[in-house]
């Protein structure tokens, strides 16, 4: 691997870090790994690694210039809660997207795909979570956010959750995004197909610091955001139904608590900073989006 240009001592422990952790990797029993049994590296091997962070397993994803890195589950889901504790690059991120998502993978025209991307910053500027959904193909349904901690100083917990009648994503447990399955109203909403759950690192300084205005500082790579506890909770029906899928229509079981509808109004008012759905540019009354009316 050719050597890395670093920007403080900062740096040369990210780089110590990875030799560290490849060694950890070759060593370690996978059988007692948790995180091994879960996941897999589907590209940049070489720049990712394992370590242990505190009492915890962690996996560590790395880019520079010439290339980023990418994991993804050995299983598919199909209505589930996903957990992931993250923490993001420090310092100058500008041009970096770092992420977790899940996708289906049938035909691209037909895929679902519920998407958590963090849009790397200049130095002393907040994150932007970037959200989407897509159902039966059909995306474009942007949320953004920024966050209420400094997600590089610390490890948060990021969470999806599926079920027959939302699709919901918590931040540290506190519910920023509801999408509601309006299927009987003609909204495409994934019900069917199993997805499985990828996180990566990767360069998109076209668009994703201030619309590509910013681009990347390459002197600071290499560029290292951290994962651990990654964790999936199978959805559970109410007493008596089979399995989710078969959860009664009129079945209240999967109905947001006071508290999730709290949360999302509290998100919504102080911390949403774009909404596809109040996109006067892009909509007008004819061609917004029809969930948008029925949310």
């Amino acid at each position: 691997m050719a050597p890395l240009p670093l920007a403080s001592s900062s740096k040369l422990c990210s780089l110590l870090l990875l030799v560290l952790g490849l060694v950890f990797l070759a060593a370690v029993d996978r059988s007692a790994a948790g995180i091994f049994d879960e996941i897999e590296l589907i590209w940049g091997a070489s720049r990712t690694y394992f370590f242990m962070d505190g009492d915890s397993e962690a996996l560590a994803l790395s880019l520079d210039q010439s290339q980023g890195s990418c994991f993804r589950s050995r299983e598919k889901y199909l209505y589930v809660q996903i957990d992931v504790e993250i923490k993001l690059i420090e310092g100058d991120s500008a041009g970096t997207v770092c992420t977790i998502y899940t996708i289906s993978e049938g035909p691209w025209e037909i895929h679902d795909e519920i998407d958590l991307e963090f849009l790397g910053n200049v130095t002393g500027e907040p994150y932007t979570l970037h959200t989407n959904i897509f159902a039966n193909g059909i995306g474009g349904r942007e949320q953004q956010f920024r966050l209420w901690f400094d997600p590089t100083a610390d490890y948060h917990t990021y969470s999806i959750v599926w079920n027959p009648k939302h699709i919901l994503i918590l931040v540290d447990g506190k519910a920023i995004r509801d999408f509601k399955n309006n299927e009987d109203q003609g909204v495409p909403f994934p019900t069917w197909q199993s997805m499985r759950t990828f996180g990566s690192l990767w360069s998109a300084e076209d668009w994703a610091t201030q619309g590509g205005r910013v681009k990347t500082d390459w002197t600071q790579a290499p560029f290292v955001t951290y994962y651990r506890n990654y964790n999936v909770t199978w959805c559970r029906p109410s007493p008596g139904v089979a399995w989710c899928g078969d959860e009664p229509k009129d079945s209240t079981h999967f109905d947001l608590d006071a508290k999730t509808l709290s949360d999302l109004q509290w998100v919504r008012s102080n911390y949403m900073i774009y909404n596809y759905c109040d996109d006067n540019v892009r909509f007008n009354a004819t061609t917004r989006p029809k969930e948008c009316t029925l949310q």
